[in-house]
């Protein structure tokens, strides 16, 4: 005899940089202990590819992971998180205020609203940058395919330059227009190394301003009674 189906409320969600509007369920016990098998496994790449699959398996509706923003992935991961499992996670956080000659040291408790954390755009950052007084290149924000194509053979600078060269959107030169689709990796790559450090420092000012998961947390230290406002940013911080 089949077993009664259990019915799971459905939640609606704009996501804050590629403007989608989705509709997910919260994960189940089963997608639940395979994310903390990943996170035990302290592998990045595992973890990645299972936050990947309960949202795809969450979404009611058919939703591409891969080309939305890395920011927009994070923001769905805590809102489905924070409608799975509960709203509220608790972090702890070491008073560094000096007291006298040493720091306080004291370890604070707070609690933090997932629901609240938003997604802090920096309005003056522009995804059009001005290399030259002709060239332009068009940048999107990095997608989430792009972290799952690095590799643990890839340095530092390599990551850099593939990061740039898979979130160029096209390169104008005042006449026509150069897309990236239309290009290779390799061929985006090189044009990004023939710039010149003050060029490439423009790119680089595109990626250091990425729109990030950012909470304001205010709390006393019970210890030496100093008031604290710690910026917590990054997916990472939240389950620290």
């Amino acid at each position: 005899m089949a077993l009664p189906k259990i019915d799971v409320p459905v939640f609606e969600l704009e996501l804050p940089l590629s403007k989608k509007h989705i509709k997910y369920r919260p994960f189940l016990v089963k997608e639940q202990r395979n994310l903390l098998m990943a996170l035990e496994a302290d592998d990045t790449k595992t973890i990645e590819q299972n936050i990947r699959q309960v949202l795809i398996n969450c979404t009611i509706g058919d939703i591409d992971v891969d080309s939305l923003p890395v920011t927009d992935v994070e923001y769905y991961f805590i809102q489905l998180r924070a409608r799975s499992v509960g709203e509220v996670i608790q972090n702890k956080y070491k008073c560094n205020n000096e007291v006298g000659d040493k720091e306080c040291g004291n370890i604070m408790d707070v609690n933090i609203n997932l629901l609240d954390i938003k997604v802090d755009v920096d309005p003056d950052v522009k995804d059009e940058i001005q290399i030259t007084d002709k060239i332009v290149i068009k940048m999107h924000y990095p997608q989430f395919s792009v972290i799952k194509r690095f590799t643990e053979e890839l340095t530092s600078a390599d990551i850099v330059f593939n990061m740039i060269a898979e979130s160029i959107d096209y390169i104008f030169d005042g006449e026509q227009y150069y897309y990236a689709r239309e290009s290779t990796t390799e061929e985006l790559i090189e044009f990004v190394e023939s710039l010149s450090q003050e060029q490439f420092s423009k790119l680089e000012e595109f990626f250091n301003n990425l729109p990030k998961l950012n909470k304001q947390v205010k709390m006393k230290c019970s210890k030496c009674g100093f008031d604290h406002a710690i910026d917590v940013e990054g997916l990472e911080s939240f389950f620290g």
